[in-house]
């Protein structure tokens, strides 16, 4: 018999289940984040896989060993089918709902007060708090006339922009043309 190394692909599931359990060890509910069981309806009881991060509901609720559904890796319709290591793993019940859902209020009031409540502002500086007065109260006409005090220098600036330099570019590169660089498009 030759050995590929080809990935193993799921097979397709059918209704019955495998009475084998994985050979891993069994998960302890108490080893899992409170927030990654869900316990609330404990026939239907779900918990997050360690192996693949999914949601996967536990199957034989009423048999003597609960087992996790088994269960592929990935999307579902995306890629290839691969059997998540985890499937038919055991479930070792060392927690009671009750205890479970003190341990989730717990874990919920502890996320809950490392985040602040309110939004404190943003202290201002006496500097800060004269610019936004000022600006407050700033009328049109002191705008206008701020921009007039301002338009001599701009056009000073101007100016000297529009000047050309004396001399000619550096003797290795060509003379800079003065008129537009793009050729103007004919009228039509």
């Amino acid at each position: 018999m030759a050995i590929t190394a080809a990935m193993p692909t799921a097979k397709k599931r059918h209704r019955t289940r495998r009475k084998r359990a994985s050979s891993l060890p069994a998960i302890k509910l108490s080893r899992l984040l409170p927030s990654h069981i869900d316990l609330r309806d404990p026939l239907k009881a779900v918990l997050v896989c360690e192996d693949c991060e999914t949601w996967v509901p536990i199957t034989g609720m009423y048999s003597k060993v609960q087992k996790l559904v088994p269960h592929h890796t990935g999307k579902a319709g995306v890629a290839a089918a691969l059997r998540c290591r985890s499937s038919n793993r055991r479930i070792e019940w060392d927690m009671t709902i009750p205890e479970w859902r003190q341990a989730l209020t717990d874990a919920v009031k502890e996320a809950s007060s490392r985040q602040p409540t309110t939004v404190l502002p943003k202290a201002f500086s006496p500097q800060t708090d004269r610019t936004l007065r000022s600006r407050a109260a700033r009328t049109l006409a002191t705008r206008v006339a701020d921009w007039d005090a301002v338009l001599p220098r701009v056009a000073a600036a101007d100016e000297k922009r529009r000047a050309v330099p004396a001399g000619d570019t550096p003797a290795e590169g060509p003379a800079v043309p003065l008129d537009t660089l793009h050729p103007k498009r004919p009228q039509r």
